[in-house]
């Protein structure tokens, strides 16, 4: 009996920190996609972005692990700020060998600065909160001025290498999908796609744009009910379903890939086995920056960026080699880019003038209704009668005639 009292105590009193489900990968954007809520996510994510630790809060995750600095000090990026301020525990700097010594589906708990499988310390690192983010980001800020000549130099080798595609504006894929003159819609895969998509619904109805899935952007259209009309990036990335719909796929490939080597174009021989009609498409850069010159040399008249990046904080955030090209597209595309909150403050339905003659016919009936039903001894039924009675003279003398 006392033994059984034991036991039960202490599975009453459970061991102290947070417990959770490890789910490990080493880029916090991508891992976020398998996480489920009370998940613990390990990752090696150097310098942490805003983007990716959107999706870990939006994905519910109990804790973070950092093999990596989740702050380098190389420029002051957003995301670590934005877990903590969720309330979401990160352990920092845990080291790489964290990621060997922990699995998916272990079981862990984060206490303080150490993380535990069972009773058994598998790593120690740096608890983040408010205080240690913000002296962090100081730091960072402090260091910026490097990386901005850093990005500067890497804009200029960007613009040499893509001259023919942003200044002579030769190089681009010739496209079956007809682009010239129309609205267009790039969905990308960003934070808060889906709900941009719910902010244009009404305008995409009636304005009928060219609908545009960059990588598991396509998904999102499909989600939300939508069928794309070209799918850009890589189709390993895309569902099924986006691909046998009839879209056009664009392949993305790097200038450097070997066309007339079999299995050089990540996706291709899938998006060919599906049935898709495609083209390839050789550029440095982000798939969301080939989507978007893409259309844009097609004469899109209007470019809708979904869940893409337009704000300065985010794009700095992001910090990432591909960074100068996306500068340059930005660019490039000018005016034609426009934000969905834009639109739909600007947007407005067309009014339908249907509701307001069935209201009119309504009214009418019921006035009729009133009028012939009316008592004889109420004030409408009196003038009923002498509306009735001179009317029936000038009846009278037409019959007559």
């Amino acid at each position: 009996m006392r033994l059984a009292t034991l036991r039960r105590a202490r599975t009453e009193a459970p061991l102290p920190g947070v417990h959770g489900t490890a789910r490990v990968g080493p880029a916090a954007d991508r891992l976020a996609a398998r996480t489920r809520p009370g998940d613990i996510a390990v990752v090696e994510h150097l310098d942490l972005d805003a983007g990716s630790a959107r999706l870990l809060v939006a994905a519910g995750v109990e804790a973070v692990v950092n093999a990596a600095p989740s702050i380098s000090g190389r420029y002051p990026n957003l995301g670590p700020q934005l877990l903590v301020e969720a309330g979401i525990p990160v352990l920092d700097r845990a080291g790489a060998e964290v990621m060997r010594l922990v699995g998916d589906g272990d079981r862990l708990r984060l206490d303080g600065e150490t993380l535990f499988r069972g009773e058994t310390p598998v790593a120690t690192g740096q608890r983040l909160d408010a205080d240690v983010v913000a002296r962090q980001m100081q730091v960072a800020r402090a260091g910026l001025t490097h990386q901005l000549e850093a990005f500067a130099n890497n804009t200029v080798e960007h613009l040499r290498r893509e001259r023919d595609l942003l200044l002579d504006g030769e190089g681009f894929p010739e496209l079956e999908t007809g682009i010239a003159g129309r609205p267009v819609v790039v969905v990308s895969t960003g934070p808060g796609a889906r709900d941009d998509l719910r902010l244009i619904r009404h305008w995409v109805r009636e304005a009928h744009p060219v609908l545009v899935g960059v990588d598991e952007g396509a998904d999102t259209l499909l989600e939300a009910g939508l069928s794309p009309h070209l799918v850009v990036g890589n189709p390993e990335r895309v569902a099924e379903e986006a691909l046998v719909g009839g879209p056009e796929v664009v392949v993305r490939v790097d200038r450097t890939t070997r066309l007339d080597v079999p299995g050089q174009a990540p996706g291709l021989d899938r998006a060919d086995a599906l049935g898709a009609r495609t083209v390839v498409f050789p550029v440095t850069g982000s798939a969301e920056d080939a989507a978007l010159l893409l259309v844009h040399a097609r004469e899109a008249s209007l470019v809708v960026g979904v869940g893409t990046s337009v704000v300065l904080a985010d794009f700095v955030d992001r910090s990432r080699a591909d960074m100068a090209g996306t500068f340059l597209t930005r660019l490039t595309v000018g005016s034609r880019l426009v934000d969905p909150a834009t639109v739909a403050l600007l947007h407005r339905r067309r009014a339908r003038t249907w509701p307001l003659w069935l209201l009119l016919l309504a009214l009418l009936g019921g006035l009729v209704a009133a009028v012939a039903l009316a008592g004889d001894t109420t004030a409408v039924g009196e003038w009923r009668d002498e509306l009735v009675s001179a009317v029936r003279p000038v009846g009278d003398l037409v019959g007559g005639s």
